[in-house]
């Protein structure tokens, strides 16, 4: 006999069907592995293509606009650098001018890799979007970018 704050199994169908959490993250996994599975022969995964991505400015950005950037918190981010800088593809510095801020750069290895990276993200993100309604792509962003502000 189920309790007397069970939730039916009408609930689950619909918050299935509807929920915008599960959706959103189940495609965000879908749409990474795809990148991951493109970018394998580089030795990255699709995190950190976007990780060296934010990091390809003329100026080194700092830990901190970065992780909002990406929007993960620092502890987070120090850790998905670790990797990268192991291999070689940053360097993590202090600034200048205010010791307590690291600057994350690119080196010459990263540079290279990333070079490298960014025909194949095209080729992929082409394939994506083509499967895709016309213009659903461009309304998506939109959408997205919409709530992202709200933050």
């Amino acid at each position: 006999m189920p309790s007397a704050d069970a939730v039916s199994f009408e609930t689950t169908l619909f918050v299935r069907d509807h929920c915008l959490c599960l959706h959103t993250q189940r495609a965000a996994r879908i749409i990474a592995r795809r990148f991951d599975v493109a970018l394998r022969p580089l030795g990255l995964k699709s995190g950190q293509f976007s990780l060296l991505m934010s990091l390809n400015r003329p100026e080194p950005p700092t830990l901190g606009s970065v992780a909002e950037l990406l929007a993960v918190d620092r502890t987070t981010l120090t850790a998905n650098l670790k990797p990268l800088e192991r291999d070689g593809l940053i360097e993590v510095r202090s600034d200048r001018e205010d010791r307590r801020a690291r600057r994350l750069l690119l080196t010459e290895k990263g540079r290279s890799v990333l070079a490298r990276a960014v025909p194949i993200w095209t080729k992929t993100h082409r394939d994506i979007e083509s499967a895709l309604a016309p213009g659903s792509a461009d309304r998506l962003r939109a959408d997205l970018n919409a709530l992202l502000s709200q933050t």
